[in-house]
């Protein structure tokens, strides 16, 4: 919902962080991975590093669907992500694979390959294009969705995703291991359109245990993007 907020929640949206600055904005990650690939643990792992150690950088796990039918069907897997990382591959023309890390919606790369990735990280960081400032806050049950003016225009998708889990793997390519991954990305939605002017979103809280809010313009590429701000409540 983009209509009007409640003057309460109003209220709570001008006690919000100062927005950052937009060209500090994080890069966005995005593993596309499964449970099922052998070829993949490399890939989550070096994603559980970045989750740790970066805060340059917002590193979001998808689970694909398309390994579940190979022997072991990973519970984080949904449809959304399968279908996210089919509109990558069609624009990239390299069709879907795992593990695939694909970089501020720009480029799409072996998720396993740490120098390339953070090769394109870089190249991404010194080309970053911000086309305006995002804040994201938990206000009880909803999350506030503040945007601020700019030059262009883009979808606004709300992400849900949860910290951390292990797995304990039963059959499969990876059977008998035992999994952690972080940033398990269990919801996105779209939640409002950007158009250049500032805009207020009052949504329920997604899926999972924390939330970011991307802005993705109609080429692909992120040009806004903000994760849940520390202290919310």
């Amino acid at each position: 919902m983009t209509a009007r907020i409640p003057a309460l929640f109003g209220l709570a949206l001008s006690l919000l962080p100062t927005i950052a600055l937009a060209g500090e904005r994080p890069i966005v990650i995005e593993l596309f991975t499964s449970q099922g690939c052998s070829s993949c643990p490399p890939a989550n792992a070096f994603l559980n590093e970045m989750s740790k150690v970066r805060a340059d950088v917002l590193p979001l796990a998808f689970h694909v669907t398309y390994w579940d039918r190979l022997g072991w069907k990973d519970p984080f897997s949904f449809e959304a992500a399968t279908a996210r990382q089919a509109r990558y591959g069609h624009r990239f023309g390299d069709g879907s694979y795992t593990p695939e890390i694909v970089v501020d919606g720009s480029v799409g790369l072996v998720g396993s390959y740490r120098d390339e990735v953070n090769g394109a990280i870089e190249r991404a960081k010194r080309d970053r294009h911000t086309a305006t400032d995002v804040d994201v806050a938990r206000i009880g049950e909803n999350v506030a969705i503040r945007i601020g003016s700019g030059t262009g225009s883009g979808q606004v998708l709300l992400i849900g995703f949860d910290h951390e889990h292990t797995t304990k793997i039963g059959r499969g390519e990876n059977g008998g291991r035992t999994l952690t991954e972080a940033n398990i990305v269990r919801s996105i939605r779209p939640v409002g359109e950007w158009s250049g002017k500032p805009l207020q979103i009052d949504e329920r809280f997604p899926e999972g245990q924390d939330a970011a809010v991307v802005i993705e313009s109609s080429d692909g590429r992120i040009v806004g993007a903000a994760r849940l701000s520390s202290g919310s409540t």
